[in-house]
């Protein structure tokens, strides 16, 4: 994979403890600082993110908020059987 040059300034002790920190993981500052961008793209919610939650409560069921721990329940214990 390709990837593009880039240089940022850190602040002396941010600088230290990443790199204190890419040691004890025995892999290079750069490599820390694109696995630390990766990971919080990925973390990043997006709006659409939230619109997935829309009609995720539609289960047909009227009695869920006063049944809510046996369908709790029996969800894990169906997940348990797999």
């Amino acid at each position: 994979m390709s990837k593009k040059r880039t240089q940022v300034y850190l602040d002396p002790e941010v600088h230290r403890r990443l790199k204190e920190r890419a040691k004890e993981e025995g892999i290079s500052l750069a490599e820390l600082i694109r696995r630390m961008a990766k990971d919080y793209l990925r973390k990043e919610a997006s709006p659409k993110d939230f619109l997935a939650i829309v009609g995720l409560g539609q289960s047909g069921k009227t009695d869920v908020s006063e049944k809510h721990d046996d369908y709790l329940a029996q969800v894990l214990s169906d997940e348990n059987l797999r």
